[in-house]
């Protein structure tokens, strides 16, 4: 895969790409199945330098062999150097790029980028609440703060809301999700455990969602025995089977 490649794909994740240019991309996703398995492994990588490099004291060593790489690589290559400066996450983008090319030439082996973060499952569809009424305002409020990842506006919306309606399941969820986004734990972990021991509609996701929640924990003892625990009936059972095939 060419570098070029690999800046339209960080250009195209960071809105920087025209409406037209867009368009181009999309297309070529659908038509060029090489090109979208690079985008797929492009998304992969990123994911997990980002949460790599969240820990400096552990992942040192890693980036000096890929700032090594990088660096003899990119002296080479004028195309990416160009490049520096046209986005934010320059530095970021050169390590994705480092660790492409240590996977093309087994510098690395595959096995230093398989394990599984909450980044690489925590990809949810939009939200609409069902329950609609008297607070239509603060759901709007609550969906449309979820719904565009501002997470803590969304904990305060949920919040609101349960305490309008303290047995809806649904809010319950979300409000556990946001406060699993925002890192508090004891909240989201709460909210989870009393729909798990329910029987609401949505028991089985929050099953799925405390499991995420201990892998960003970095609680992966515990994140298997829950995941060990959803039924196969269950619409997220394919995937926590991916993500138990990745732990074990």
């Amino acid at each position: 895969m060419k570098e070029q490649d690999y800046i339209v794909f960080e250009s195209y994740s960071s809105n920087e790409l025209s409406e037209d240019e867009v368009i181009t991309f999309e297309a070529k996703l659908k038509s060029d199945p090489e090109f979208a398995e690079a985008f797929k492994t492009y998304k992969e990588l990123s994911s997990f330098l980002e949460h790599t490099f969240e820990n400096e004291e552990k992942s040192n060593a890693f980036k000096k062999n890929l700032e090594n790489i990088s660096d003899s690589h990119f002296n080479e290559n004028k195309d990416v150097s160009e490049f520096e400066g046209k986005t934010k996450t320059y530095t970021l983008f050169k390590y994705i790029i480092a660790a492409s090319v240590a996977l093309l030439f087994g510098i690395f082996t595959v096995n230093q980028f398989s394990n599984p973060t909450y980044g690489d499952f925590n990809n949810y569809d939009a939200i609409s609440l069902t329950v609609r009424g008297a607070n239509d305002d603060l759901l709007k409020t609550a969906e449309n703060t979820f719904n565009t990842k501002n997470f803590a506006s969304a904990e305060e919306a949920f919040k609101q809301l349960i305490e309008l309606d303290k047995d809806n399941s649904e809010l319950k969820l979300y409000r556990a999700i946001s406060n699993i986004e925002l890192s508090n734990f004891e909240t989201s972990d709460n909210l989870l455990e009393d729909l798990r021991n329910g029987n609401s509609a949505y028991k089985n996701k929050a099953i799925w969602y405390l499991a995420l929640s201990k892998l960003k924990q970095d609680d992966k003892g515990a994140c298997v025995d829950i995941l060990k625990t959803i039924p196969e009936d269950a619409d997220d059972y394919k995937r926590a089977q991916k993500l138990l095939n990745k732990l074990d």
